[in-house]
């Protein structure tokens, strides 16, 4: 079980629901090259989906849609899922960034508060998939010490598998 409060120091950290879906398709309305690259698109009805969408055989109790807060602004928004593909990883689903906070190195932050915390709980390796092709995501995960292991066909589109051990 993750204890989602303590994902990071610097900003307060809790579990979103459906009353914050206006918020964070706010956030992603503002980050138009991620979309670029991907199937989906920043509506209330993606945004809904996203916050009870798991992967197979992974309950909602293992599911952590979080909201990253500074003072009363949204930060960030993580979908983290405790226990897969196996139960010593933990899979990032989504990660975004508010564009007023990106290139300042406060995404990277944020993800080494999560990964140093997830190590402490016991979790051995950190997964996720980036769109082909996405330069800004691609760069981004490298950047924080994911590597490719392979590539997968999720729908006719081209995913990137990243994993970071920890």
């Amino acid at each position: 079980m993750i204890n989602v409060q303590e994902l990071s120091k610097k900003y307060e950290v809790r579990k979103m629901g459906d009353s914050d879906a206006e918020s964070i398709l706010n956030l992603c309305s503002g980050n138009a090259l991620f979309y670029q690259y991907c199937e989906a698109k920043p509506t209330i009805e993606q945004v809904l989906n996203d916050l009870h969408i798991t992967p197979p055989d992974i309950a909602m109790s293992d599911k952590y849609y979080v909201g990253f807060y500074e003072d009363k602004t949204l930060v960030a928004v993580m979908d983290l899922i405790d226990g897969y593909p196996n139960a010593d990883t933990a899979y990032i689903g989504f990660f975004m960034m508010h564009s007023a906070y990106q290139g300042n190195q406060i995404g990277t932050a944020i993800i080494s508060e999560v990964i140093a915390y997830l190590r402490s709980i016991g979790k051995t390796a950190v997964r996720l998939a980036i769109d082909k092709g996405n330069p800004q995501s691609t760069h981004f995960w490298k950047k924080n010490g994911f590597e490719m292991i392979s590539e997968a066909d999720v729908n006719g589109w081209t995913k990137l598998v990243a994993e970071k051990s920890l």
